[in-house]
């Protein structure tokens, strides 16, 4: 009986031990196993605060390693200009990336988390990172090939500090240039918004021809998530105020606001983000009708839907009046996760609460978990979950400087030469003996960036980029120093979002003063640094040659080489130039159409010498 009794505990005891080893092979950690299989192993052991984490990217200044661990955080961003430290090296971004890493992976299932950044006109809120020219810029190179090739650099920056995700590219179509963002956005025309997309390929890698067209893809540690902003109409606003009202009806919306998604599904983008505005009235983070009815169940958009920031709690008005409502409405339109950087506790609570008491169904959890995880798998996060510090080398390269700089000469538009076609100013001649060089924005990097650099909102300065110029000379000055001709740079300042609204869009002081003193006596360029079209039909006239220069970003080296004609004028005005801002909003193809310069213009110069090496 004894002999029995020890065969049948050894029996037990094998077949424990074999039901353990079988426990310990988990299909979601084999590499060796298709994605859905690995998604749908991880969702089967997840517990729903595990789910709701994953829903959840919170803000740097709010997260630490163990709460990261604690609450299963599945992501961590940077506001903008949220950094680790003032000038933060590569090397310190990493640390503070890995440092989280670390407290995700740690946890009980082991899901690592990826950390996003708006890395939207290069690794703006870099220090040392090259910085393209902003979007409307490109817009004006009509240069999908160059776009893809600034995407692929951009990646390689974000990597270079740790980070595997940016808020861009930015497909709005901008139709009010009295937007604040308008400078986000290629152009007023969705097809050139739809070429622009092509920027997609550029930052997360090319879709494989096995691969069905529309599944997000990313390939390879030198590549990053990208994300499609804002859906949808954000461009469309009433008198361009920024996260307002969008009014159109639905083939309008699906005509114009539209278009850049479907090329950014079929080219695999990882996320979209949804837009603060409304449309006809219904804020888009509550807008179901959009989000899962058409986004997901009619493109068949298989990444993951993100929210702006503190997106939900502008659903009600004011912000934040009624979160267990917003909570409950944003998740129910689709929202996947949820940029909630502080209050992250509180959305926990209440989500939680939510789905116990059946007002949101498991399956709506399950869903905007599944698309998170299978972006992580296809990134290949659970692999390599750590930044590779042999990136840190790619921050600023030569390589980008010059990319940049090419952007820049391309997106340069010629909008007048001469008071005739047979009397050209431009190229300029180089060997004269005196030239003056003015404006509040010729020696003013800060100024030439524009907007999402180093902080949010911009800065005003320089960074080892010196011209000796005057500011704002008068008129005397300018008479009785012998100078062959001038060069007037004048603009907007610095501004992002909302707070780059503007109803009159005039050139800020000193410009104007500026443009007579100088133009008025003496053969003068004058190149405007804005975001946007701005007022300069009161001045046409005195000015010999107009150029519109955009935001162009750390490489402003490249406007001089279009000036002195080492390279010709090519760009092409990616949205109307408009006579006054009465006539806003104007597009193309606008019964009352009548531009000062047409969408498209654009005059060209030859190069006065075959070849130039930089």
């Amino acid at each position: 009986m004894a002999k029995i009794s020890i065969l049948l505990v050894g029996l037990w005891v094998l077949g424990s031990w074999t039901g353990l080893l079988d426990a310990e092979y988990m299909k979601y950690k084999d590499p060796k196993q298709s994605i859905d299989t690995r998604v749908e192993d991880l969702v089967s052991r997840m517990t729903l605060e595990e789910k709701i984490g994953q829903m959840l990217q919170i803000e740097r200044k709010y997260a630490s390693a163990d709460l990261v661990k604690k609450y299963f955080i599945g992501s961590v961003m940077s506001e903008g200009g949220s950094v680790p430290a003032p000038q933060a090296s590569a090397e310190t971004w990493i640390d503070m990336v890995n440092e989280f890493q670390k407290g995700a992976v740690s946890t009980r299932l082991g899901i690592p988390m990826f950390y996003g950044i708006d890395a939207v006109h290069g690794h703006n809120t870099i220090y040392k990172a090259t910085i393209f020219p902003h979007n409307i810029g490109l817009g004006a190179t009509r240069d999908p090939e160059l776009v893809k090739r600034i995407g692929a650099a951009t990646a390689l920056e974000i990597r270079a500090t740790g980070i595997q995700y940016t808020y861009a590219p930015c497909i709005a179509v901008c139709r009010d240039p009295r937007w604040g963002r308008c400078y986000e956005s290629y152009s007023e025309d969705p097809k050139l918004v739809q070429a622009m997309t092509e920027i997609i390929p550029g930052l997360q890698g090319e879709i494989p021809d096995n691969l069905p067209k529309g599944v997000p893809f990313i390939t390879g540690k030198e590549k990053v998530l990208a994300c499609a902003k804002h859906y949808v109409g954000d461009g469309g606003t009433i008198n361009g105020i920024d996260e307002n009202n969008t009014v159109i009806d639905r083939d309008g919306l699906m005509r114009i606001h539209m278009p850049g998604y479907f090329n950014s599904i079929s080219k695999g983008v990882a996320s979209i983000m949804v837009s603060y505005s409304s449309w006809n009235g219904e804020k888009m983070h509550a807008n179901q009708d959009l989000i899962t009815g058409y986004l997901k169940n009619t493109l068949h958009f298989k990444g993951f839907v993100i929210s702006d920031f503190e997106g939900i709690d502008r659903i009600t008005s004011p912000p934040h009046a009624n979160f267990t409502y917003s909570i409950e409405a944003g998740v129910s339109a689709g929202i996947d996760m949820f940029m909630n950087p502080k209050l992250y506790i509180e959305f926990i609570e209440d989500l939680t609460m939510l789905v116990k008491n059946k007002f949101i169904p498991m399956s709506r959890i399950d869903d905007a978990v599944r698309r998170i995880l299978w972006v992580k798998f296809m990134m290949g996060i659970f692999e390599t979950p750590f930044a590779d510090y042999s990136l840190v080398r790619y921050l600023g390269i030569q390589k980008h400087r010059q990319l940049a700089r090419e952007a820049v000469r391309k997106s340069m538009v010629l909008l007048k030469n001469g008071e005739s076609a047979d009397k050209p100013l431009l190229p300029l001649p180089k060997k004269v003996p005196k030239i003056l060089v003015a404006g509040s924005h010729a020696d003013n990097l800060g100024y030439q960036c524009g907007g999402w650099t180093i902080k949010w909102q911009g800065v005003s300065g320089n960074n080892l980029l010196k011209v000796v110029y005057k500011d704002n000379p008068d008129a005397e000055f300018v008479k009785s120093n012998g100078f062959s001709y001038a060069i007037v740079v004048v603009g907007e300042h610095p501004y992002a979002e909302m707070h780059g609204d503007n109803m009159n869009l005039t050139i800020p002081d000193h410009g104007p003063e500026t443009i007579t003193n100088v133009c008025g006596a003496i053969k003068c360029v004058v190149i405007i640094i804005s975001g946007r079209p701005v007022v300069i039909e009161p001045y046409v006239g005195s000015i010999d040659a107009l150029v519109a220069a955009w935001l162009p970003g750390s490489e402003g080296q490249g406007v001089a080489d279009v000036l002195f004609g080492d390279y010709g004028f090519t760009g092409k005005l990616p949205r109307t130039w408009f006579k006054t801002v009465d006539q806003l909003p104007m597009n193309v193809e606008d019964p009352h159409y009548d531009p000062l310069f047409p969408f498209g213009f654009g005059l060209s110069t030859k190069p006065t010498k075959g070849f130039y090496s930089e």
